[in-house]
């Protein structure tokens, strides 16, 4: 079936200004939040792992994340390397994993090392995950989405966020990294979890986010019928009163309240006809976002965005980003 445009057009689109607000107590929430996790120490474990490539090396990662908890990740670095290297840190898209140690080898094959973050409690939709997600929630809709959405301190979200700062700061610890060179990159939920991430950490080299996902929680579940948003609207349908409870969770997590704090040079990528992530909701993010930044703009793709098309945009970003900065 062909497609079509599921939101406003272009021109709408770069005029369009997300109606989220953010509370007053935003930065202190995330403060407290990072600084109680990083009472409990990075313990970054990097172990080599056997998988017969000859250009790429491939080490089992573990470090601390949200509560002290073990987060898992792949870390991948180029066989032949003669100086510290410029790291990517990804986060992974929803209901995926960190993978197979062999999968995902672009960025190492381009000179980068590459550390992939697996996302706690997820990692069997379609690709293979190691993290539990040991914290208790209430009542939820399958997925991840509304699991502990009645409150900002037990939502699902702040687990993951902080896990995606605690990955950044563990990356810099590596000894093949140079911790002043470190951009993030992420595809849907991925995207969104890297414009958290930046925003949180303050000090990342640039942010990829591909059609992302976690923006603009105020429009997003009623203009789409997809999941995950639907998952939201799900909820609420059988919790009628918990609507606005629910929403002022959520404006802690929305990428649109991330983007406007964000300031790193940040490369977005949206496509007209994702229903999934809707043009509108990626353009909330995009329009609030305080630092340098571009957009592609794909008229005939669904979810799938730009696909290679926005990798090479991405690594020819990347890569002037980081050659300039090993210049000053």
């Amino acid at each position: 079936m062909i497609g079509m445009w599921v939101d406003l057009s272009e021109d709408e689109l770069r005029a369009y200004r997300s109606s989220q607000t953010d509370p007053a107590d935003f930065d202190a929430f995330w403060a407290d939040t990072l600084a109680e996790s990083r009472r409990h120490d990075l313990a970054v474990s990097v172990t080599p792992i056997a998988v017969g490539l000859t250009t790429v090396e491939v080490f089992d990662v573990v470090f601390a994340g949200f509560d002290g908890q073990p987060i898992r990740a792949w870390l991948r670095v180029p066989a032949r390397r003669d100086e510290r290297l410029p790291a990517v840190v990804e986060f992974v898209g929803y209901g995926g994993g960190r993978g197979h140690p062999m999968e995902n080898l672009l960025w190492s094959s381009a000179g980068f090392a590459h550390l992939v973050m697996d996302t706690r409690g997820q990692g069997s939709g379609w690709s293979t995950g190691d993290t539990p997600d040991p914290a208790g929630t209430g009542p939820a809709f399958p997925g991840v989405m509304t699991r502990g959405i009645e409150s900002r301190e037990t939502y699902y979200y702040r687990r993951v966020f902080v896990d995606a700062v605690r990955a950044i700061e563990a990356v810099r610890t590596v000894d093949v990294v140079d911790a002043e060179r470190v951009a993030l990159y992420g595809n849907s939920q991925g995207g969104g979890i890297a414009i958290a991430a930046a925003a949180l950490d303050g000090h990342v080299s640039a942010v990829v986010p591909r059609v992302p996902f976690l923006c603009d929680f105020r429009r997003a579940p009623v203009i789409t019928d997809r999941p995950p948003y639907r998952e939201i609207a799900q909820y609420l349908k059988a919790h009628r009163h918990s609507v606005e409870r629910v929403h002022e969770t959520l404006q802690y997590f929305d990428c649109v309240n991330f983007a406007r704090r964000a300031s790193a040079p940040a490369w977005f990528s949206t496509a007209l006809m994702d229903g999934t992530c809707p043009p509108s909701t990626v353009f909330g993010a995009y329009n609030a976002y305080a630092g340098p930044k571009q957009i592609t703009v794909w008229p005939y793709n669904e979810h799938e965005g730009g696909g290679i098309e926005d990798d090479a945009i991405a690594l020819e970003a990347l890569r002037g980003v980081f050659d300039r900065a090993e210049r000053h």
